[in-house]
């Protein structure tokens, strides 16, 4: 994984994933809803690389659960495959966190899907959909200088 950061203040995590048996069709082609499980492996990748993951944010008392999904496909990907998802973070002013995720082929780095997703933060004890940015989140945002 290389970490970069580009002039709009997002940060950038690739990670390696191998196409499983378990996740193409009777055609060898990958099902498009493993995709899903694919950006899912790069967020995770993301916030273990810039210490904003799923359990740093539990621990904090809020869930992310994400309330949009785009996906654009692009070419198909088969058995035995790797990819690279490049999971991109996109800042904003809002209590949310948003990513931009470009899956390659790892043989030939053609795209073979682009996406976006929402993530909104919901308090634990409550479960009430928080309108204002935590603390937690300012000062992660703080330490990787997004404005």
């Amino acid at each position: 994984m290389r970490r970069t950061k580009t002039q709009d203040a997002s940060l950038i995590n690739r990670t390696t994933i191998r196409v499983r048996f378990s996740e193409v069709d009777s055609m060898h082609v990958v099902w498009h809803g493993e995709y899903v499980r694919y950006f899912e492996d790069g967020r995770e990748s993301f916030g273990s690389e810039f210490g904003i993951g799923y359990l740093d944010i539990c621990e904090a008392g809020y869930a992310v659960p994400i309330v949009e999904l785009n996906v654009k496909y692009k070419q198909s990907l088969v058995y035995g495959d790797s990819l690279i998802i490049e999971t991109r973070y996109i800042p904003t002013e809002a209590a949310k966190i948003q990513f931009e995720y470009i899956a390659y082929r790892e043989s030939d780095h053609t795209i073979v899907a682009i996406a976006n997703s929402v993530q909104v933060f919901v308090d634990k004890t409550s479960g009430q959909l928080v309108l204002n940015t935590p603390d937690f989140y300012k000062e992660w945002k703080q330490k990787w200088e997004i404005c």
